[in-house]
């Protein structure tokens, strides 16, 4: 007989972590404590056990008050189970929602990591042969799903890129696109250098998210947040936050382009000026354009050493590790000497340091699947696909509605309501500039 426990948080943990399909990162004790802490949520760790006491699945619910004693709860990237096993869903179902109806719940939701489609690097497509068993399975116990949404509209991103570290390094960095292997190298040969931070980064990842929020519109957290965000995943024995921070140090540079300069100076030097051959004349062209373009960049950095001194930090990401997978969360970068390339070769140096440490899954957390010209997201889809992962679908948001009427308030009446409070707001704005004026 399986029976549904609130477990002892170490314990839950320690299965979530180990899990062989379902371990995630939004399912870990330090997500959830995180949610308390910043997010305004409680969590339940959950785990449904056997006559021994032994977990066989878990999830950790993040429950959000609302008005009227009421509530709602949502599993991120849950349950963690084997979704093919039929008889487990439909049990663990069975116990969650008994023990959410306990507590006043209006829903739950889920957005199990579950893969719809893959697509490689090559373009080849891969369906996952259990997907519509496990569709069926999820309404059959009374789940109602949201829908294929294409953008940013759910919790988590239902799109995103995964590279299996399992591959060999070489054959990883040939599914890099052409452009990105060049954009690296260049970044290398300037001399460009990537750190790990500690918390007093946060400073600086901090500064760049908010240049990031504002080049690409979108809205980033406080400071408090992040800091508070690798605290939680450092204070846990199982879950692990890295900052990567991109650097150039000018004077390093300048020595790197003055050795460049130096190279070419001698390729000049034993070209036969008084007698140059056709092609001895258009590689001198060349080389004297290489050369006016490496002091035309020399003299820029000499510039930018003055205004901002020698050492610039142009990148900051955080990596979240849990179980055998890691996740470029957050990533920030500066607006200003792009043409070094710095993001690109932090992006290279954290996924090797993935790789080393063991982790099988690189996930860059979250893309577009509207791939249309005019959506503002496609750069961001564009800039990680050059990294060659594979594009991932997942199944999508599902609802279990336990109060029809207050489902019905909540997720429709209240939004509508908020979208007629803003635009009056806006309105009345409007006529009270236009008196003024």
């Amino acid at each position: 007989m399986l029976k549904l426990n609130l477990v002892e948080k170490e314990k839950y943990d320690e299965f979530v972590k180990s899990h062989p399909t379902k371990s995630h990162f939004l399912q870990s004790l330090a997500w959830g404590e995180f949610s308390k802490a910043k997010k305004n949520l409680t969590p339940h760790y959950l785990g449904l056990v056997n006559e021994n006491d032994e977990i066989v699945a878990a999830t950790l619910l993040l429950e959000k008050k609302l008005p009227m004693n009421l509530c709602y709860f949502y599993a991120p990237r849950g349950f963690v189970l084997d979704f093919k096993n039929k008889e487990l869903v439909r049990t663990m179902t069975k116990k969650v929602i008994e023990y959410i109806k306990g507590k006043k719940a209006i829903f739950l939701k889920i957005d199990p990591d579950i893969i719809k489609t893959s697509i490689n690097y090559l373009g080849e497509e891969t369906e996952n042969k259990d997907f519509e068993s496990i569709f069926d399975t999820l309404k059959e116990c009374g789940f109602k799903h949201q829908g294929f949404t294409k953008n940013f509209e759910t919790m988590q991103p239902r799109y995103t890129f995964r590279i299996d570290l399992n591959k060999p390094l070489e054959e990883i960095e040939n599914h890099f696109s052409k452009t990105t292997r060049q954009r690296i190298a260049k970044s290398l040969k300037l001399d460009t250098e990537v750190v790990i931070g500690n918390q007093s980064n946060i400073e600086d990842f901090y500064y760049l998210m908010t240049l990031t929020e504002n080049r690409k519109d979108f809205i980033s957290y406080n400071k408090d947040y992040y800091e508070t965000l690798y605290e939680v995943f450092n204070g846990n024995k199982n879950s692990k936050a890295t900052l990567f921070l991109g650097k150039v140090y000018i004077h390093k540079t300048i020595k790197a382009l003055e050795k460049n300069l130096k190279e070419i100076n001698n390729q000049i030097s034993i070209l036969p000026i008084d007698n140059l051959s056709k092609s001895a004349k258009t590689k001198l062209t060349e080389l004297t354009k290489q050369k006016d373009n490496i002091l035309k960049e020399i003299e820029k950095y000499k510039d930018y050493k003055k205004e901002y001194g020698d050492e610039l930090t142009l990148s900051a990401h955080m990596i979240i590790e849990y179980g055998d997978k890691a996740w470029v969360l957050y990533a920030g970068n500066h607006n200003i000497l792009q043409e070094t390339y710095v993001n690109y070769n932090t992006y290279f140096e954290h996924l090797k340091y993935c790789k080393e440490k063991g982790i099988k899954i690189y996930d860059q957390f979250g893309t577009i699947g509207d791939l249309s010209e005019n959506n503002p997201r496609l750069g961001l889809h564009e800039f990680k696909k050059k990294f060659g992962g594979d594009y991932i679908e997942f199944i999508g948001e599902w609802d279990y509605v336990t109060n029809k009427f207050m489902y019905f308030v909540f997720t429709k009446l209240v939004p509508f309501y908020r979208k007629l409070v803003r635009q009056k707001s806006k309105k009345a704005l409007k006529d009270e500039i236009n008196k003024t004026e």
